[in-house]
């Protein structure tokens, strides 16, 4: 069953995701989005995706491997990065001439279509301008590496929780963003919580507050996570999550491609 958008009707979170549907009824993919079909492999070309030129690709390790080195690659530039489950990039990149493993630890893929459990605890809200300006700070002390920062492109919201002060208006903690949601799965990006405050459970109470918002609007929440980071993914399955291992793959340096 193929949606109007090029999308099976059952396509997985990271399809999803990387299609950047529109909210109306027409499902329009994003700008540069493009949709590739072969049997039962999905491949969504999206471009300046959280910081990078993504591949999401899905379905069975043959059919992927056609669609991607004989459809895919030849369309897109050197720089999109295929990404999806484990062992499906695994076989693309044994298969594929020129494509290698990308650096690094890997990643999981985290979802939920579940609100989580317990409610959303109080004292964490939407951020106004003048609670992201504060996060902008934070991040710049914190957490400088962060893909989704406040102001940057695709980022909608923040939300944060405070130290204890009158009224809930004492120092700015934890936030967590909506950074990249699309219609189908909404996106969990920039958390980070002040050093000093660690341990509180703070990172938790934002992640569970933005993951039921991206439930309730999208039908779905989602993030990625690095695989050597225990103690985000801990957090994560706390505020309702689950997940499975990803890996990505790029072009070698000085390869022609497929």
């Amino acid at each position: 069953m193929a949606e109007a958008d090029g999308l099976p009707g059952d396509a997985a979170g990271h399809l999803l995701w990387a299609a950047q549907l529109s909210a109306d009824h027409s499902r329009r993919p994003g700008p540069g989005v493009r949709v590739f079909r072969h049997r039962s492999a999905t491949a969504v070309v999206s471009p300046g995706l959280s910081g990078r030129d993504r591949i999401a690709v899905d379905g069975k390790a043959d059919d992927a491997l056609v669609l991607v080195r004989d459809e895919v690659l030849a369309e897109v530039g050197p720089g999109h990065r295929p990404f999806g489950d484990a062992e499906l990039i695994g076989a693309l990149v044994r298969g594929i001439p020129g494509l290698v493993a990308a650096g690094g630890p890997g990643f999981l893929w985290m979802e939920t279509a579940e609100p989580p459990r317990p409610a959303v605890p109080e004292g964490v809200r939407w951020l106004d301008a003048a609670g992201e300006r504060e996060a902008a700070a934070l991040f710049g002390d914190s957490f400088p590496g962060s893909y989704a920062r406040p102001g940057r492109p695709g980022v909608r919201r923040w939300a944060g929780a405070h130290d204890d002060g009158p009224d809930g208006t004492g120092a700015l903690l934890a936030v967590a963003g909506d950074a990249w949601s699309g219609a189908g799965c909404g996106f969990m990006a920039g958390v980070v919580t002040r050093p000093e405050a660690r341990g509180r459970g703070l990172g938790v109470a934002v992640s569970r507050f933005v993951v039921d918002a991206l439930v309730r609007e999208y039908g779905r929440a989602a993030l990625m996570v690095d695989a050597d980071n225990p103690a985000a993914i801990a957090a994560y399955r706390r505020a309702g999550m689950r997940g499975r291992e990803f890996a990505a793959a790029a072009r070698a340096r000085g390869s022609a491609g497929p």
